[in-house]
């Protein structure tokens, strides 16, 4: 059995972000964005739908602003989807509409970042496994328009090797290895604490049975994907047989009426052979007219 469960896992990936953990997400936020230097977060409601402690109804993983009222959307993306960065556009979108009340002004709205760990590549023409995106001036690169800005953490780019790391290497590191461990050892307290998060012993009763009930969920879910792919699969050849039998009856309706109509053109022609020839009409003369060939003549 492994020591550490998996911070990729969205149920592992909250508890490590919770309000619990204030520490952990600030030391993550500050080492990706170093220029915001966050000092304090507080959380806020995940939720469009209603909240189901094991279900992922939530619209983000993580919610929060900063004692400056900026926002930040931290997101945990294990498999490729298309349109996944349109979704990050569209709630970072939502989170910057949806601070808006009846009495609010716009100058009084606050700036949304979206923080993606991705565990695929996103961009196969970056190399490096951070990047940021802003709305600036194409021309001066004046980063005038501050409504919104992105970052995307790709994990399978991360492939540095040595016994312990600082800054965001250490988060990368993490993200990517830690469920493969057996053991660590680390001076780094915030390391040391987020390790401890993953350690299914400190957890209490109720968390590992939302923990197993969450992990049945996915179960489910999975089987049921596989089910209705198999079931889409069968589907697919049946119809594909339908229209080749289809097809096949098409083609043999059209094929039938060519030679029925050949048959009938070659029916015509010796009738009109057998009536030049009780004519005495020469052979070159049938040909001509009929168009069959000499030895059909001969045989009439």
């Amino acid at each position: 059995m492994r020591k550490y469960e998996y911070p990729t896992n969205d149920f592992v990936f909250k508890k490590l972000f919770d309000d619990q953990h204030k520490n952990l997400l600030i030391d993550f936020i500050n080492n990706v964005l170093p220029d915001r230097k966050v000092k304090d977060v507080e959380h806020l409601p995940t939720n469009m739908l209603p909240d189901v402690r094991i279900q992922k109804q939530s619209i983000v993983d993580v919610l929060c602003t900063d004692e400056n009222g900026s926002k930040y959307i931290i997101e945990m993306q294990t498999a490729k989807e298309k349109g996944f960065e349109k979704r990050a556009v569209y709630y970072a979108s939502k989170t910057y509409a949806g601070q808006m009340n009846e009495r609010d002004k716009y100058a009084d709205l606050k700036d949304v970042v979206f923080i993606a760990i991705t565990n695929f590549v996103m961009f196969p023409d970056k190399k490096d496994y951070v990047s940021i995106h802003e709305i600036r001036d194409v021309k001066t690169y004046e980063h005038d328009l501050k409504a919104f800005s992105f970052a995307f953490m790709e994990l399978p780019k991360f492939d540095k090797e040595q016994d312990s790391f600082k800054g965001l290497d250490k988060w990368c590191d993490f993200f990517k290895n830690a469920g493969h461990r057996k053991q660590v050892e680390t001076n780094d307290l915030i390391m040391r604490e987020a390790y401890k998060v993953l350690d299914k012993s400190n957890w209490t009763k109720q968390e590992l049975l939302d923990y197993e009930a969450y992990e049945k969920m996915i179960r489910d879910n999975q089987a049921r994907d596989d089910q209705l792919i198999d079931d889409g699969i069968m589907i697919g050849i049946e119809k594909g047989i339908e229209k080749g039998i289809e097809k096949g009856k098409i083609e043999g309706k059209i094929e039938g009426k060519i030679e029925g109509k050949n048959e009938g053109k070659i029916e015509k022609a010796i009738e009109i052979a057998k009536k030049m020839l009780a004519k005495d009409k020469s052979i070159d003369e049938i040909i001509e007219f009929t168009e069959l060939t000499e030895k059909q003549i001969e045989e009439l």
